[in-house]
């Protein structure tokens, strides 16, 4: 039995008299693939073929047909518009969601914004929530994190942080240079990252603030981002005291709520992209021919879809386990951190594999961006990179491993 979730349009209608107020993750799940198929596949091609910007005029439509068709917010709160799902029912919609590679950005659920609504629920205080988390989780703006330095500053360890803020009579005043910040052309605020005497801070600076200048949008293989990875300067960038978000000094306690439940995320969306590459494969092998019989009926295709099925069926059992350990014992856990390591790395390298696969099955047609999978590929290939490179979080399994091993000795 095939264990992949079907991305072509069905709703698993219920009657109305049978309809709860509340719909299922696995309703919802079913809305949101029936969503994406009817709105957003024609417009990412559009994106991807024809070289429609992905801009927020775009970005805004799409928010507002999946308001319209109930699928909006998964990780968002109810009050502010959201599903309010858990880690577990968010892990089918945005599976479902992420069937399109702008899938998770219709539905609002994409890099940055879905880890920084986790950060603002966290450290907000209420008028930071009113002014910056509320209108986020509603889709009416985009927000940016700048954490990322050119060398030598912070990259992986966050311990080589080069910009400072110091205090004033009248706030801060932040100096420092970021690069491959998400989002940040375009972000109503931009989430900026600094030591301070008391240690790391964290800041919540304005669009308009004349300090913070964004810089060249750098060109990078994946283009599916309103707003790109650009450079940002911090140039003697004076913010209030309300602008400190959480407690001075405790920065990178804070970001820690965002860390597990956006590597996470970002493991559902791409395994809703590899369950589709797959599918287009299987489809595609069926329909051609080649030694006098279909491709499908060659062991060695058959051997490639085995594959695929494979590393996609432990993907999605890795990210449900997971989920529930982030349900049930909180993102700031040190198992939560743990299992979200374990499950960024093992699904970030196998839907790489299962990308790789799909353009192979095409054939010459696989590298052409005619038939997406070369497209997905190429989008793809920062997974392995962004929300913590592999290397680095193997680095930090074992060392958890290790530890633990010796404290139980």
């Amino acid at each position: 039995m095939v264990t992949t979730y079907r991305w072509s349009r069905h709703t698993d209608a219920r009657p109305a008299e049978e309809e709860s107020a509340v719909p299922s993750p696995q309703e919802l799940a079913a809305r949101t693939r029936a969503f994406v198929h009817d709105r957003v596949l024609p417009v990412e091609r559009e994106v991807v073929v024809d070289g429609r910007p992905m801009d927020d005029a775009l970005r805004l439509e799409l928010q507002k047909a999946a308001k319209e068709a109930g699928v909006f917010g998964p990780m968002s709160a109810v009050e502010h518009g959201g599903l309010g799902l858990d880690m577990r029912g968010a892990a089918l919609v945005m599976e479902a969601a992420g069937t399109s590679l702008i899938g998770p950005l219709a539905v609002n659920c994409s890099a940055p914004d879905d880890g920084n609504i986790h950060l603002l629920a966290h450290a907000c205080d209420e008028e930071q929530t009113r002014r910056y988390l509320a209108p986020l989780a509603a889709g009416e703006v985009r927000s940016a994190i700048a954490m990322t330095e050119p060398a030598p500053g912070a990259g992986s360890d966050p311990r080589m942080l080069m910009t400072v803020a110091e205090e004033t009579d009248d706030g801060w005043v932040i100096n420092g240079r970021k690069h491959f910040t998400t989002g940040a052309e375009g972000a109503a605020f931009t989430i900026c990252v600094a030591n301070t005497d008391d240690g790391v801070t964290l800041f919540l600076v304005d669009q308009d603030n004349p300090g913070m200048k964004v810089g060249r949008r750098m060109p990078t293989l994946d283009h599916s981002n309103p707003g790109g990875h650009s450079e940002v300067a911090f140039e003697d960038c004076v913010v209030p005291d309300s602008a400190v978000l959480g407690e001075v000094g405790r920065g990178l306690d804070h970001a820690q709520a965002r860390l597990a439940p956006s590597r996470l995320t970002l493991c559902m969306n791409w395994l809703g992209l590899a369950t589709r590459a797959h599918e287009l494969s299987a489809r595609h092998i069926g329909g051609r021919s080649a030694f006098g019989v279909p491709i499908s009926e060659h062991g060695m295709a058959q051997g490639l879809v085995a594959d695929n099925e494979i590393d996609i069926a432990a993907s999605r059992a890795l990210i449900h386990s997971t989920a529930t350990v982030l349900d049930e014992q909180g993102p700031l856990s040190s198992d939560a951190r743990h299992a979200a390591s374990v499950a960024k790395t093992f699904v970030a390298e196998a839907v790489w594999r299962v990308f790789d696969r799909a353009v192979q099955l095409h054939g010459g047609l696989g590298v052409c961006e005619d038939h997406l999978v070369a497209r997905f590929l190429v989008e793809a290939r920062a997974v392995r990179i962004y929300e913590g490179a592999s290397e680095v979080l193997r680095w930090s399994i074992g060392r958890r491993v290790l530890r633990t091993v010796q404290r139980d000795a």
